[in-house]
């Protein structure tokens, strides 16, 4: 579902980093002029981000996974260790899950591919700007399947930090959290749990930091990691720990 801008909201202030000048130049013409979005600053390597993001002040980020000198997925983890850092979307060629996944963990926010349609590209912007991954279910069952195929041992550590933390959690933000592993939008939580939109969004905000998480994603990864998006008998997914 499309994540319009608000006519009464500012643009999102976005900057596009990426070693390839032609497809900058290509993402400056296409994002520059889109409803909704303000191409602030543009840069070429990872090595890069830190001076721009304290120049230009981005909401958003989208960033090159392969670049010469600083990586995105060392830029990313360098930048989502500070406080008050933009969101990152990764843009990447291809469907590289363990970098993705990397990527996601380290706190992007998803990730699109560059021959992506430009409308798309767009919303991803906007929807991450609003608080929203830009991972589809699809998309995120691939990345969760790509970790569970690690080493048991790496599997069985992860499970059981994740549990710990997710025990953190009260009854009701479990819920919400396991929703929000499954895919689930903040509407479609609100309806599935009798809830209002703005308490699912409440309980989201209180996870996240109760948990030191960045965003939605961390959320679904953790909620995989405990071993908590396996079907029950009657086909739903079994979110309590036991």
């Amino acid at each position: 579902m499309s994540t319009p801008a608000s006519p009464e909201a500012p643009p999102v202030r976005l900057a596009v980093i990426d070693d390839d000048p032609l497809v900058r130049a290509g993402l400056a013409l296409m994002l520059g002029g889109a409803k909704g979005i303000d191409l602030v600053g543009e840069g070429a390597d990872g090595t890069e981000v830190a001076a721009l993001v304290a120049r230009t002040h981005p909401d958003v980020l989208l960033m090159d996974i392969r670049m010469p000198g600083m990586d995105g997925l060392a830029a990313t983890e360098e930048l989502r260790r500070r406080p008050g850092a933009p969101e990152v979307i990764v843009l990447t060629t291809f469907h590289a899950d363990e970098q993705v996944l990397r990527a996601i963990r380290a706190g992007a926010a998803g990730f699109v591919l560059k021959d992506t349609p430009p409308a798309q590209i767009v919303e991803a912007v906007l929807r991450v700007a609003a608080g929203e991954p830009v991972l589809s279910p699809a998309v995120t069952r691939r990345l969760m399947a790509r970790a569970a195929g690690d080493p048991a041992d790496d599997r069985q550590d992860r499970r059981t930090r994740a549990r710990q933390r997710f025990a953190e959690l009260g009854e009701r933000e479990q819920d919400v959290a396991s929703a929000v592993g499954r895919g689930s939008s903040n509407a479609e939580i609100a309806a599935g749990l009798h809830l209002s939109v703005a308490t699912v969004k409440a309980h989201v905000s209180r996870i996240l930091a109760r948990l030191e998480l960045n965003n939605r994603v961390q959320i679904a990864l953790l909620v995989h990691d405990a071993g908590l998006l396996h079907a029950d008998e009657d086909g739903a997914p079994d979110s309590r720990l036991g």
